[in-house]
């Protein structure tokens, strides 16, 4: 059984993830976790940390908690710029439903 914990990120998204780090300091990592909630089930939150906790998983300066890996592992993090707005895109192959706005699923 493979037990690799994966995610990807788009040059892009790896591209945001380093200008807004640098910008946010003394914030060191973008931290990606995955919540209850939202209106299909699961949400995606964003934001900045400090320091890696113990149980966090370390790409490049994102951060992710297991828990919230296992639910987006395989997924790709995109960084998408759109007339109604800039904003990080997860694929995630798991979903089997989202909301229009991207950011609530269902597993």
């Amino acid at each position: 059984m493979n037990t690799t914990k994966k995610l990807n990120f788009t040059k892009e998204a790896l591209e945001q993830i380093e200008k807004i780090v640098s910008i946010n300091t003394p914030k060191k990592y973008f931290r990606i976790s995955v919540k209850g909630g939202g209106c299909s089930g699961f949400k995606y939150s964003f934001d900045f940390d400090d320091k890696i906790e113990e149980g966090d998983v370390v790409f490049n300066k994102t951060l992710i908690d297991k828990d919230s890996l296992d639910i987006i592992n395989g997924s790709v993090v995109d960084f998408k710029k759109e007339m109604i707005g800039d904003s990080f895109v997860i694929n995630n192959p798991k979903a089997s439903s989202s909301c229009g706005c991207g950011l609530s699923f269902s597993v």
